[in-house]
């Protein structure tokens, strides 16, 4: 594996574990259709009312040029929104959904057994909720 594959398999792994432990259920990975993938599916369990997150999980060593929630621009947002009512209408789901972003900073450079491994690697999270709310998204 490369490491760019091994680096994006930490990072969603790291922000599945910060969703669970914030009262998140995680309801798929990886969901592709027709218009793109979905890094992370999940709801959150302490809502009064059913409603589906759709998490775009970005990562980024410290130095890089662009932060990772910087690397989300207005083309990406497009696509996850075209991708996820894809996902809302094929399966009949009637209540509120939103897109959060969930950005990872690695905090030193790491070798690819050490993303294997998962050990001693110093993470940045941050979670950005609705990342399109009060945005014009239906054009």
């Amino acid at each position: 594996m490369n490491y760019s594959r091994e680096l994006g398999n930490f990072a969603e792994e790291k922000a599945a574990e910060y969703l669970l432990l914030n009262g998140y259920e995680i309801l798929g990975r990886n969901f592709v259709n027709r218009l793109g993938e979905l890094d992370i599916i999940a709801s959150e369990r302490t809502l009064s009312k059913p409603e589906l997150i759709i998490v775009e999980v970005r990562c980024r060593m410290i130095g890089e040029i662009q932060s990772p929630l910087e690397s989300v621009g207005t083309k990406k947002i497009k696509q996850l929104v075209r991708t996820a009512r894809l996902l809302v209408e094929e399966s009949n789901w009637k209540y509120f959904w939103r897109i959060d972003v969930i950005g990872i900073t690695i905090k030193s450079k790491v070798t690819i057994q050490e993303l294997q491994t998962q050990k001693n690697i110093k993470i940045e999270l941050e979670h950005v909720k609705d990342i399109t709310s009060g945005m014009n998204i239906f054009n």
